[in-house]
């Protein structure tokens, strides 16, 4: 029955496409409504890949069950075909009386929770209640690995929302030896398994393994032109390090010294501490874990040449490991800049609430994501009823919370956001409150006014909100560099019997 399950999986392919069609014309207002969507969706586009494989090896007919099908039908009797066809369908529901019927009609359409269909979703399932549908990010667990680390800085959850992707000093105090470690490999693992566990669940419809493929491809050539941040080779491995250091870590400007594994500004400083307790000390200590590897460099006799060059490998493969997913973290967290930043204001506002308020908003992000189904699925009185119950109380007009209800009264006076800023250079545009004010200076609006201006350096005008004060300080600007220009050129300069040149007023003078 080869024709059969053809015409099916035909079928199949257009109800999936008449179910992604009919969802991708909805707009859920809620995130819960949206992510479960976009995760049915991408459940269907999974089948349609799977049923279109399926359909295509029918087409190939490898075997060539399905060209001896369509002669049996076409050159003997069509009846005889029919009856035998039947008497198998009627063996086989006979074998299996109670075997469920798939109705095509109906497994794609989106059910309301009286048809049948549960309230809950995998979405409920699929997120923490810090993470908030998606909206934030979760890493209190991986801030704990962090602390439980050998050789780091005490850093608040805060801080760690800003350092968690910085593997490179000064940001990152973990020293390369304690870098190589298997619990510092295990916490970098997780962190990245996170990540791409969170984009998985938050973006179901984009074509995420291109872009893990793509992280791999980049780190390949890094790692071969030597460009890795912080995992450059080592070219000093004695006690008594030369008077230069490669300058491959820190921050590049000044000089570093691996066997201290800090940077010096100038080569003075250099050259003073070398013969400085501290870094004979961790010369001798660093020597003796190369020793220990198998990578102490001393490879002038032939009886540990081989060894050494195996222990050189067998570290720099370890390091390539660690140094991989260090890249990979880098690169994940620049896709979940969005997340990481409203992380960071969700933190800093929890911070100011009090338990009873945490509880409270815990409790309507619950209620919330019970009550949705129902008002969704409900007749012409039960929404009626809801748009009732949806209206908000809000005299005083207070801006909305991530809720959609009012924020306190107490926290709308405590950012003065009833204060009002305007901006002529946005269009008189209004801001409520300092910190929204404080904030348009870097963003699109206020630059693209001042560039409709002529004004090319946009960071001397920060405060400066009007036009015309604007225009009047640009062109002080212009005048003072044109001053300092042509009063650069005009200098006269003479030359005393020793030979000595000097600006005309110096040698009069």
């Amino acid at each position: 029955m080869i024709l059969e399950e053809q015409r099916f999986l035909h079928e199949d392919l257009e109800r999936l496409e008449s179910g992604i069609s009919d969802r991708i014309a909805e707009d859920p207002r809620h995130m819960r409504d949206r992510l479960n969507r976009d995760h049915q969706i991408s459940g269907f586009l999974s089948r349609i890949q799977e049923q279109s494989k399926r359909l295509r090896d029918i087409y190939n007919d490898a075997e060539g069950a399905r060209t001896r099908e369509i002669q049996t039908i076409s050159i003997g009797d069509p009846f005889d075909e029919f009856y035998k066809q039947l008497g198998e369908i009627k063996d086989f529901h006979r074998r299996y009386p109670n075997e469920p019927v798939e109705n095509l009609e109906r497994a794609y359409k989106r059910k309301a929770p009286g048809e049948g269909e549960s309230a809950t979703s995998e979405i409920d399932n699929m997120f923490t209640g810090e993470e908030a549908y998606g909206k934030f990010l979760d890493l209190t667990t991986l801030h704990e690995d962090y602390l439980n680390l050998p050789g780091v800085k005490r850093l608040s959850y805060l801080q760690y929302l800003d350092a968690f992707d910085k593997s490179t000093p000064p940001q990152n105090s973990i020293k390369r030896a304690d870098k190589t470690t298997d619990q510092y490999f295990n916490y970098v693992g997780r962190l990245a398994s996170y990540l791409e566990d969170f984009l998985r669940r938050t973006r179901p419809l984009e074509d995420l393994e291109k872009f893990f493929t793509s992280i791999d491809q980049d780190f390949d050539k890094a790692w071969e032109a030597d460009e890795v941040p912080g995992w450059g080779k080592q070219t000093s491995a004695t006690g008594t390090a030369g008077p230069t250091a490669p300058m491959t870590e820190g921050t590049g400007e000044g000089i570093w010294c691996p066997d201290c594994e800090k940077e010096f500004k100038n080569d003075n400083v250099y050259k003073n501490h070398l013969n400085g307790k501290k870094h004979i000390k961790a010369a001798e200590v660093r020597k003796a874990r190369q020793s220990q590897n198998g990578t102490n460099g001393d490879t002038t006799t032939n009886g540990n040449a081989n060894s050494n060059a195996r222990g050189s490998t067998t570290q720099r493969l370890k390091e390539r490991a660690i140094a991989e997913r260090e890249f990979r973290v880098k690169r994940l967290s620049a896709n979940v800049q969005g997340e990481r930043a409203d992380t960071r204001i969700n933190v800093e506002r929890k911070q100011g609430m009090t338990e009873r308020e945490r509880q409270m908003e815990l409790d309507t992000l619950f209620a919330e994501s019970t009550d949705i189904a129902p008002r969704n699925g409900g007749g012409g009185d039960d929404e009626s009823d809801s748009d009732a119950d949806e209206k908000i109380y809000n005299p005083l007009k207070l801006p909305l919370a991530w809720d959609g209800k009012p924020i306190p009264y107490w926290l709308y006076k405590l950012h003065g956001l009833g204060v009002e800023f305007p901006c002529e250079i946005c269009g008189n545009f209004v801001y409520m409150g300092r910190r929204a004010f404080d904030k348009h200076f870097n963003e699109a609006r206020h630059i693209y006014g001042l560039k409709c201006l002529g004004i090319t350096n946009t960071a001397l005008f920060r405060e400066i909100t009007g036009i015309e004060d604007a225009l009047k300080l640009w062109d002080k600007i212009q005048r003072d560099k044109k001053k300092e220009k042509s009063g650069g050129e005009n200098v006269v300069q003479m030359e005393d019997a020793e030979g000595n040149v000097m600006p005309e007023k110096v040698y009069y003078e």
